[in-house]
């Protein structure tokens, strides 16, 4: 079995909050024993409401922030043990999207200064022309290397984005919301052009989305989050899911047919605070079939094809 391109095992990330004088600081775990693959040339998409730790995941992968345990294997290398320098030799490799196109782009410079930036930062010489064959692979004609970012549509910041992430030909992208401020025919402009460039590029995506729907057009393999761990694993986009929570989501979302509409339960109750996680199962106060094993035992990922973390599952 080929081994996969990126290897999370038993990922965690615990962020401190709060404290003063007559206030306890507080902790939480943004990410909780998360454990994934994503093979060559595959697009596994990362899904989950505000706040389960979808973002937070993304820049542990890239190493952008420091896990508080496990660990990332890329192409066998053990990211989290890599030196300062090692780590930006392999960087070229890898590169991130992000979901703001208006925060991601310095407003300073030019688009040919956005897009040298990688290789200043490798400390390698830009090549010639190199600027206008990114515009162009990202559909921007060569006349806007001059331009500012405030010069720019929504759309086409996010290009540009795009295009610095692919500037040193990486083979690993984290796209995290890359269409969620924009609006919906801009996001399926974007979509269409980052399925082109996968399947040009022979690129390998991990796309973190809030939108289902989306996910599941986009992605091969979908990884359901909520409140930081993984509560399934969609082996294909088109999978029935098993949790509970996965179906809500997917409720959630808009359905044409009314009599469809009618027949949706809405999930009840209140998302658990991350500062105080109840001892079970975290989505158990809200599912409509959790019993006292659920309330006091937490579900581990089972261990087959389609994985889920459920108790009960559908």
């Amino acid at each position: 079995m080929t081994e996969p391109l990126i290897l999370i095992e038993a990922l965690s990330k615990r962020f401190q909050s709060g404290g003063g004088l007559f206030a306890r600081p507080r902790a939480m775990m943004a990410v909780r024993d998360v454990s994934l693959s994503v093979g060559r040339g595959e697009v596994v998409g990362v899904v989950g409401e505000s706040g389960c730790g979808k973002s937070t995941l993304a820049r542990l992968v890239l190493r952008l922030i420091e896990p508080t345990a496990g660990t990332v294997r890329f192409d066998g290398t053990d990211l989290t043990g890599l030196p300062p320098a090692a780590l930006r030799r392999m960087r070229r490799r890898m590169a991130m999207v992000f979901q703001d196109p208006y925060s991601s782009l310095d407003p300073r410079y030019t688009l040919t200064d956005v897009l040298s930036e990688p290789y200043r930062v490798q400390g390698e010489p830009l090549p010639t022309g190199r600027v206008a064959e990114m515009l162009g692979a990202v559909g921007l004609p060569e006349a806007m290397a001059t331009s500012h970012p405030h010069q720019l549509s929504g759309g086409q910041r996010q290009r540009v984005g795009i295009a610095r992430a692919l500037a040193l030909a990486p083979d690993f992208v984290v796209l995290d919301e890359p269409t969620a401020s924009l609006d919906v025919s801009i996001q399926a402009q974007i979509i269409a052009l980052l399925s082109d460039l996968r399947d040009r590029l022979g690129l390998t995506y991990l796309f973190i989305s809030h939108d289902l729907g989306l996910v599941r057009y986009f992605c091969n393999r979908i990884v359901v989050m909520y409140l930081g761990a993984v509560v399934e694993v969609l082996p294909a986009a088109t999978a029935t899911p098993r949790h509970p929570y996965t179906q809500a989501l997917i409720a959630s979302g808009f359905v044409p047919d009314p009599a469809a509409r009618r027949a949706i339960v809405p999930v009840a109750g209140e998302v658990p605070s991350p500062f105080n996680l109840p001892p079970g199962c975290a989505f158990a106060g809200r599912c409509p079939r959790a019993t006292d094993q659920c309330r006091t035992t937490r579900p581990a990922l089972s261990d087959e094809a389609h994985p889920v973390a459920c108790f009960h599952p559908i």
